[in-house]
Protein backbone atom coordinates (compact mmCIF):
# COMPACT_ATOMS: atom_id res chain seq x y z
CA UNK A 1 0.00 0.00 0.00
CA UNK A 2 1.43 3.59 -0.96
CA UNK A 3 1.37 6.21 0.60
CA UNK A 4 -0.18 9.63 -0.60
CA UNK A 5 -1.12 12.77 0.62
CA UNK A 6 -2.79 16.14 -1.14
CA UNK A 7 -1.67 19.55 -1.42
CA UNK A 8 -3.15 22.70 -2.21
CA UNK A 9 -0.39 25.31 -3.59
CA UNK A 10 -0.97 28.49 -1.51
CA UNK A 11 0.99 30.83 -3.96
CA UNK A 12 4.27 30.50 -2.21
CA UNK A 13 7.03 28.56 -4.47
CA UNK A 14 9.32 28.44 -1.77
CA UNK A 15 7.36 26.87 0.98
CA UNK A 16 5.71 24.27 -1.94
CA UNK A 17 9.56 23.28 -2.21
CA UNK A 18 10.08 22.74 1.16
CA UNK A 19 6.91 21.00 1.92
CA UNK A 20 7.49 18.38 -0.79
CA UNK A 21 11.38 18.33 0.47
CA UNK A 22 10.25 17.60 3.70
CA UNK A 23 7.24 15.03 2.69
CA UNK A 24 9.87 12.71 0.84
CA UNK A 25 12.00 12.92 3.58
CA UNK A 26 9.15 11.30 5.59
CA UNK A 27 9.09 8.72 2.78
CA UNK A 28 5.64 10.04 1.26
CA UNK A 29 5.12 7.22 -2.22
CA UNK A 30 2.84 10.24 -4.28
CA UNK A 31 1.32 13.90 -3.73
CA UNK A 32 -1.90 14.99 -5.36
CA UNK A 33 -2.62 18.33 -6.24
CA UNK A 34 -6.20 19.58 -6.52
CA UNK A 35 -7.49 22.00 -8.57
CA UNK A 36 -11.14 23.83 -8.57
CA UNK A 37 -11.70 27.52 -9.18
CA UNK A 38 -7.98 28.69 -7.82
CA UNK A 39 -4.47 28.06 -9.55
CA UNK A 40 -3.76 25.13 -12.03
CA UNK A 41 -2.50 22.19 -11.05
CA UNK A 42 -0.37 21.65 -14.13
CA UNK A 43 1.89 24.80 -13.78
CA UNK A 44 2.27 23.45 -10.11
CA UNK A 45 2.92 19.76 -11.11
CA UNK A 46 4.90 21.09 -13.76
CA UNK A 47 7.07 23.11 -11.19
CA UNK A 48 7.29 19.95 -8.70
CA UNK A 49 8.50 17.67 -11.19
CA UNK A 50 11.64 19.83 -11.76
CA UNK A 51 12.49 20.44 -7.93
CA UNK A 52 11.99 16.45 -7.01
CA UNK A 53 13.77 13.10 -7.68
CA UNK A 54 11.53 10.42 -6.65
CA UNK A 55 7.77 11.21 -4.88
CA UNK A 56 4.77 10.58 -7.78
CA UNK A 57 2.82 13.17 -9.14
CA UNK A 58 -1.02 13.13 -9.74
CA UNK A 59 -3.57 15.47 -10.57
CA UNK A 60 -6.03 15.24 -7.86
CA UNK A 61 -8.43 16.14 -10.20
CA UNK A 62 -8.35 17.51 -13.36
CA UNK A 63 -12.39 17.32 -14.37
CA UNK A 64 -12.92 16.79 -17.49
CA UNK A 65 -15.04 19.97 -18.97
CA UNK A 66 -12.09 22.25 -18.06
CA UNK A 67 -10.35 21.14 -20.95
CA UNK A 68 -10.44 19.38 -24.18
CA UNK A 69 -9.43 15.84 -24.02
CA UNK A 70 -6.70 16.31 -26.64
CA UNK A 71 -4.86 19.25 -24.20
CA UNK A 72 -5.67 17.21 -21.10
CA UNK A 73 -3.77 14.16 -23.02
CA UNK A 74 -1.10 16.89 -24.07
CA UNK A 75 -0.31 18.42 -20.27
CA UNK A 76 -0.34 14.78 -18.86
CA UNK A 77 2.63 13.63 -21.31
CA UNK A 78 4.65 16.58 -20.60
CA UNK A 79 4.09 16.28 -16.84
CA UNK A 80 5.24 12.61 -17.01
CA UNK A 81 8.28 13.53 -19.21
CA UNK A 82 9.25 16.43 -16.74
CA UNK A 83 9.03 14.00 -13.88
CA UNK A 84 10.85 11.21 -15.41
CA UNK A 85 7.56 9.22 -15.66
CA UNK A 86 6.47 9.59 -12.56
CA UNK A 87 2.65 11.06 -13.24
CA UNK A 88 -0.49 9.83 -12.52
CA UNK A 89 -3.38 11.09 -14.49
CA UNK A 90 -6.42 11.72 -11.93
CA UNK A 91 -9.82 13.00 -13.64
CA UNK A 92 -13.40 13.18 -12.63
CA UNK A 93 -16.53 15.20 -13.72
CA UNK A 94 -16.59 17.70 -10.60
CA UNK A 95 -20.23 19.10 -10.45
CA UNK A 96 -22.64 21.48 -11.97
CA UNK A 97 -22.43 24.53 -10.10
CA UNK A 98 -18.23 24.54 -10.47
CA UNK A 99 -18.36 23.68 -14.34
CA UNK A 100 -21.61 25.92 -15.34
CA UNK A 101 -20.77 28.90 -12.80
CA UNK A 102 -16.40 29.03 -12.90
CA UNK A 103 -16.43 27.25 -16.50
CA UNK A 104 -19.35 28.61 -18.24
CA UNK A 105 -19.84 24.75 -19.48
CA UNK A 106 -23.40 23.01 -19.25
CA UNK A 107 -22.74 19.82 -17.21
CA UNK A 108 -23.92 17.90 -20.03
CA UNK A 109 -23.35 14.05 -20.45
CA UNK A 110 -20.65 13.53 -17.81
CA UNK A 111 -19.86 9.62 -18.35
CA UNK A 112 -19.72 10.02 -21.62
CA UNK A 113 -17.54 13.06 -21.63
CA UNK A 114 -15.01 11.19 -19.08
CA UNK A 115 -14.95 8.36 -21.34
CA UNK A 116 -14.18 9.86 -24.20
CA UNK A 117 -11.54 11.61 -22.10
CA UNK A 118 -9.69 8.45 -21.28
CA UNK A 119 -10.10 7.15 -24.70
CA UNK A 120 -8.70 9.87 -26.27
CA UNK A 121 -5.91 10.32 -23.94
CA UNK A 122 -4.83 6.76 -24.73
CA UNK A 123 -5.04 7.00 -28.35
CA UNK A 124 -2.62 9.80 -28.37
CA UNK A 125 0.09 8.90 -25.88
CA UNK A 126 0.18 5.93 -28.54
CA UNK A 127 1.24 8.20 -31.20
CA UNK A 128 -0.74 7.10 -33.66
CA UNK A 129 -3.29 9.66 -35.48
CA UNK A 130 -6.50 10.42 -33.58
CA UNK A 131 -9.91 9.70 -34.99
CA UNK A 132 -12.80 9.24 -32.14
CA UNK A 133 -16.21 9.21 -32.04
CA UNK A 134 -17.83 9.08 -28.64
CA UNK A 135 -20.80 9.93 -27.03
CA UNK A 136 -19.42 13.40 -26.14
CA UNK A 137 -16.83 14.13 -28.54
CA UNK A 138 -15.70 13.53 -32.04
CA UNK A 139 -12.22 14.04 -33.82
CA UNK A 140 -11.76 15.27 -35.91
CA UNK A 141 -14.99 17.62 -35.42
CA UNK A 142 -17.67 16.59 -38.21
CA UNK A 143 -18.23 19.17 -40.99
CA UNK A 144 -21.31 20.26 -39.80
CA UNK A 145 -20.46 21.14 -37.00
CA UNK A 146 -17.46 23.73 -38.17
CA UNK A 147 -15.46 25.17 -40.94
CA UNK A 148 -14.54 21.21 -42.38
CA UNK A 149 -10.93 21.72 -42.46
CA UNK A 150 -10.37 19.70 -39.50
CA UNK A 151 -8.05 16.54 -40.04
CA UNK A 152 -6.85 13.63 -37.62
CA UNK A 153 -3.61 14.55 -35.76
CA UNK A 154 -1.66 12.73 -33.73
CA UNK A 155 1.39 14.10 -31.24
CA UNK A 156 4.26 15.45 -32.57
CA UNK A 157 6.85 15.02 -29.85
CA UNK A 158 8.08 11.68 -28.48
CA UNK A 159 5.49 10.29 -25.64
CA UNK A 160 7.78 9.50 -22.80
CA UNK A 161 5.35 6.95 -21.42
CA UNK A 162 2.28 5.72 -23.39
CA UNK A 163 0.70 3.74 -20.54
CA UNK A 164 0.65 7.15 -18.32
CA UNK A 165 -2.07 5.50 -15.49
CA UNK A 166 -5.58 7.07 -15.66
CA UNK A 167 -7.30 7.33 -12.52
CA UNK A 168 -10.83 8.03 -11.77
CA UNK A 169 -12.62 9.97 -8.87
CA UNK A 170 -16.21 8.96 -8.66
CA UNK A 171 -18.99 8.01 -6.22
CA UNK A 172 -22.09 7.60 -8.06
CA UNK A 173 -22.88 3.74 -8.62
CA UNK A 174 -22.55 4.30 -13.12
CA UNK A 175 -19.68 6.46 -12.40
CA UNK A 176 -17.84 3.88 -10.32
CA UNK A 177 -19.11 0.94 -12.70
CA UNK A 178 -17.77 2.28 -15.71
CA UNK A 179 -14.07 3.18 -13.73
CA UNK A 180 -14.02 -0.29 -12.45
CA UNK A 181 -14.22 -1.47 -16.85
CA UNK A 182 -11.76 1.65 -18.28
CA UNK A 183 -9.71 2.88 -15.26
CA UNK A 184 -6.24 2.06 -14.00
CA UNK A 185 -7.29 3.34 -10.99
CA UNK A 186 -10.61 4.11 -8.67
CA UNK A 187 -10.43 6.80 -6.54
CA UNK A 188 -13.70 7.41 -4.34
CA UNK A 189 -14.17 10.09 -1.60
CA UNK A 190 -15.06 9.85 2.23
CA UNK A 191 -14.24 5.92 2.18
CA UNK A 192 -15.55 3.85 4.58
CA UNK A 193 -13.49 0.57 4.49
CA UNK A 194 -16.38 -1.05 6.75
CA UNK A 195 -18.92 0.08 4.52
CA UNK A 196 -17.10 -0.59 1.22
CA UNK A 197 -18.69 -3.82 -0.66
CA UNK A 198 -22.30 -2.38 0.27
CA UNK A 199 -22.06 0.59 -1.27
CA UNK A 200 -19.73 -0.39 -4.42
CA UNK A 201 -19.29 -3.77 -4.32
CA UNK A 202 -22.19 -4.27 -7.01
CA UNK A 203 -20.76 -1.89 -9.52
CA UNK A 204 -17.25 -2.40 -9.52
CA UNK A 205 -18.36 -6.52 -10.00
CA UNK A 206 -20.49 -5.20 -12.88
CA UNK A 207 -17.33 -3.34 -14.30
CA UNK A 208 -15.05 -5.73 -14.11
CA UNK A 209 -17.35 -7.83 -15.91
CA UNK A 210 -16.22 -6.27 -18.92
CA UNK A 211 -12.75 -5.03 -18.03
CA UNK A 212 -10.34 -5.12 -20.75
CA UNK A 213 -7.12 -8.23 -20.07
CA UNK A 214 -5.08 -5.32 -21.47
CA UNK A 215 -5.56 -3.78 -18.02
CA UNK A 216 -3.77 -3.95 -14.79
CA UNK A 217 -5.73 -4.92 -11.87
CA UNK A 218 -7.44 -1.81 -10.87
CA UNK A 219 -5.15 0.57 -8.17
CA UNK A 220 -7.89 1.64 -4.92
CA UNK A 221 -7.23 5.10 -3.19
CA UNK A 222 -8.59 5.19 0.25
CA UNK A 223 -9.01 8.29 2.18
CA UNK A 224 -8.33 9.97 6.00
CA UNK A 225 -7.80 12.15 7.85
CA UNK A 226 -4.58 11.36 10.26
CA UNK A 227 -3.26 12.21 13.51
CA UNK A 228 -1.93 9.68 15.68
CA UNK A 229 -2.21 10.16 19.75
CA UNK A 230 -4.40 11.23 22.63
CA UNK A 231 -3.77 14.72 23.11
CA UNK A 232 -5.85 18.01 22.96
CA UNK A 233 -4.55 18.73 19.45
CA UNK A 234 -5.90 15.05 18.34
CA UNK A 235 -8.91 15.52 19.62
CA UNK A 236 -9.15 18.81 17.25
CA UNK A 237 -8.20 16.79 14.65
CA UNK A 238 -11.20 14.72 15.36
CA UNK A 239 -13.42 17.55 15.80
CA UNK A 240 -12.23 18.89 12.12
CA UNK A 241 -12.40 15.37 10.54
CA UNK A 242 -16.32 15.78 11.60
CA UNK A 243 -16.30 19.11 10.18
CA UNK A 244 -14.91 18.27 6.71
CA UNK A 245 -17.24 16.03 6.16
CA UNK A 246 -19.98 17.51 7.09
CA UNK A 247 -19.21 20.55 4.76
CA UNK A 248 -19.51 18.50 1.99
CA UNK A 249 -22.31 16.54 3.01
CA UNK A 250 -24.47 19.49 3.86
CA UNK A 251 -23.22 22.03 1.55
CA UNK A 252 -21.47 20.77 -1.01
CA UNK A 253 -24.66 20.92 -4.01
CA UNK A 254 -27.88 21.93 -4.02
CA UNK A 255 -30.93 20.42 -1.56
CA UNK A 256 -31.82 18.31 -4.77
CA UNK A 257 -28.40 17.40 -6.31
CA UNK A 258 -25.52 16.64 -3.61
CA UNK A 259 -23.49 13.81 -4.52
CA UNK A 260 -21.56 13.11 -0.89
CA UNK A 261 -25.49 13.28 0.86
CA UNK A 262 -26.23 10.81 -1.72
CA UNK A 263 -23.22 8.64 -0.71
CA UNK A 264 -23.88 9.03 2.91
CA UNK A 265 -27.47 7.64 2.90
CA UNK A 266 -25.86 4.57 0.82
CA UNK A 267 -23.66 4.29 3.70
CA UNK A 268 -26.69 3.65 6.32
CA UNK A 269 -26.69 7.02 7.32
CA UNK A 270 -29.98 8.48 5.84
CA UNK A 271 -31.73 9.96 8.76
CA UNK A 272 -28.44 12.03 9.40
CA UNK A 273 -27.61 12.75 6.13
CA UNK A 274 -31.03 14.77 6.04
CA UNK A 275 -30.23 16.19 9.29
CA UNK A 276 -26.98 17.09 8.73
CA UNK A 277 -27.83 18.77 5.04
CA UNK A 278 -31.22 20.72 6.71
CA UNK A 279 -29.34 22.23 9.53
CA UNK A 280 -26.41 23.11 7.11
CA UNK A 281 -28.38 25.03 4.77
CA UNK A 282 -30.61 26.33 6.88
CA UNK A 283 -27.99 28.27 7.98
CA UNK A 284 -27.01 26.01 11.68
CA UNK A 285 -23.03 25.05 10.31
CA UNK A 286 -22.01 24.01 13.81
CA UNK A 287 -25.08 21.95 14.43
CA UNK A 288 -24.70 20.02 11.11
CA UNK A 289 -21.12 19.47 11.95
CA UNK A 290 -22.13 18.08 15.22
CA UNK A 291 -24.49 16.12 13.49
CA UNK A 292 -21.92 13.91 11.68
CA UNK A 293 -21.50 10.42 13.77
CA UNK A 294 -19.00 9.46 15.63
CA UNK A 295 -19.11 6.33 13.72
CA UNK A 296 -18.03 7.53 10.63
CA UNK A 297 -15.27 10.07 12.02
CA UNK A 298 -13.88 6.74 14.29
CA UNK A 299 -13.88 4.20 10.80
CA UNK A 300 -13.66 6.59 7.54
CA UNK A 301 -10.19 8.03 9.06
CA UNK A 302 -6.82 7.55 10.88
CA UNK A 303 -7.33 9.50 14.17
CA UNK A 304 -6.25 8.25 17.95
CA UNK A 305 -3.57 6.16 19.96
CA UNK A 306 -1.67 4.58 17.93
CA UNK A 307 -3.48 0.72 18.39
CA UNK A 308 -6.45 1.94 16.76
CA UNK A 309 -4.64 3.56 13.95
CA UNK A 310 -2.79 0.50 13.52
CA UNK A 311 -6.01 -1.72 13.56
CA UNK A 312 -7.44 0.97 10.82
CA UNK A 313 -4.91 0.57 8.70
CA UNK A 314 -5.49 -3.32 8.76
CA UNK A 315 -8.92 -2.73 7.64
CA UNK A 316 -8.26 -0.33 4.49
CA UNK A 317 -5.63 -3.10 3.49
CA UNK A 318 -8.46 -6.13 4.00
CA UNK A 319 -10.59 -4.29 1.20
CA UNK A 320 -7.82 -3.87 -1.45
CA UNK A 321 -6.45 -0.43 -1.04
CA UNK A 322 -3.31 0.10 -2.72
CA UNK A 323 -3.12 3.69 -2.34
CA UNK A 324 -4.00 5.47 1.21
CA UNK A 325 -4.23 9.35 0.41
CA UNK A 326 -4.06 11.07 4.23
CA UNK A 327 -4.46 14.41 5.33
CA UNK A 328 -2.26 15.08 8.43
CA UNK A 329 -2.07 18.26 10.73
CA UNK A 330 -0.43 19.65 13.34
CA UNK A 331 3.16 19.75 14.52
CA UNK A 332 3.37 15.94 14.07
CA UNK A 333 2.32 15.61 10.78
CA UNK A 334 5.16 14.62 9.15
CA UNK A 335 6.21 11.98 12.29
CA UNK A 336 3.11 10.92 11.73
CA UNK A 337 3.06 10.41 8.00
CA UNK A 338 6.50 8.26 8.53
CA UNK A 339 5.01 6.28 11.27
CA UNK A 340 2.40 5.47 8.36
CA UNK A 341 4.42 4.57 6.14
CA UNK A 342 6.52 2.31 8.41
CA UNK A 343 3.40 0.30 9.17
CA UNK A 344 2.41 -0.08 5.81
CA UNK A 345 5.66 -1.19 4.28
Amino acid sequence: MKLCTAMMFDGDPERLTQKIVDLEAAGVDMVLIPEIYGFDQVSVLGYIAAKTERIELMSGIVNVFSRSPALIAQSAATIDALSGGRFTLGIGTSGAQVIEGWHGTPFKRPLGLTRDVVDICRKVWSGDKVTHEGKAVTLPLPADEGTGLGKPLKFMNRIHRPDIPVVIASIGPSNVKMTAEIADGWQPIHFVPDRFDRVWGESLAAGMANRSADLAPMSIFGDAQLAIGETEEVSAAREAARGHVGFYVGGMGAKSKNYYNDLFRRYGWEEEAEKIQDLFLGGQRADAMAAVPDEYVDTANLIGPESHVKERLAVYKSVGVTHLTVNATGANALDDMAAVKAWIE
